[in-house]
């Protein structure tokens, strides 16, 4: 089944994470490139978790996850071995209109965590539905590779532009043709 793509607003949307190793790591990372409100629970913690736990200073609770841990998140992300947990926790998000993603276990995932690039306002993800991840992180590379580091200014110069210039055609043609002039002199690079 294929995913639908969605860019997620998370302001004021609370994040539990349940488990603390490498793979827990992984997508602590990925979501501190968008947000702060971060809770982790977990046994044990690796060095990378406990590391950055302190530095963003995060809320972490040392105990197994218990039912009801959920209830006042908007996202939870289950990166546990345990399958039975997995699934139970996943039975648990439908209780609480809460989205869910059980780490490498696709039946007990609303959501999947694409391979993206993220340089400053531009964000661009990467999914194959989970067919090759591998795929994904390799076609990331490759576009990640041709966009200029001068895209987050550009991105400043058309968001002031969006803001300051009356709505319209004129406008909007306007802004397509400047994007278009800036895409083309990437492949004088």
């Amino acid at each position: 089944m294929s995913y639908f793509p969605a860019f997620l607003k998370l302001d004021n949307k609370k994040i539990l994470i349940v488990g603390g190793g490498y793979i827990a790591y992984e997508k602590l990372e990925h979501l501190l490139d968008f947000t702060t409100d971060i809770s982790i629970i977990s046994m044990e913690l690796s060095e990378e978790m406990t590391k950055t736990i302190k530095e963003k200073s995060l809320c972490f609770e040392k105990r197994a996850y218990e039912v009801g841990d959920i209830k006042d998140f908007a996202v939870v992300i289950v990166a546990v071995d345990d399958i039975s947990l997995q699934a139970k926790i996943f039975a648990e998000s439908k209780l609480y209109n809460c989205l869910c993603n059980s780490v490498d276990s696709v039946d007990y995932c609303d959501f999947i965590f694409p391979s993206y690039i993220k340089k400053d306002d531009l964000t661009i993800a990467v999914s194959t539905s989970g067919a090759s991840p591998a795929m994904a992180k390799q076609l990331r590379a490759y576009i990640e590779n041709l966009i200029p580091t001068t895209i987050g200014e550009f991105l400043r110069e058309m968001r002031e532009l969006r803001t300051t210039l009356p709505k319209g055609k004129e406008r909007m043609k306007m802004l397509e043709e400047k994007a278009s002039k800036y895409i083309k002199t990437w492949s004088n690079r």
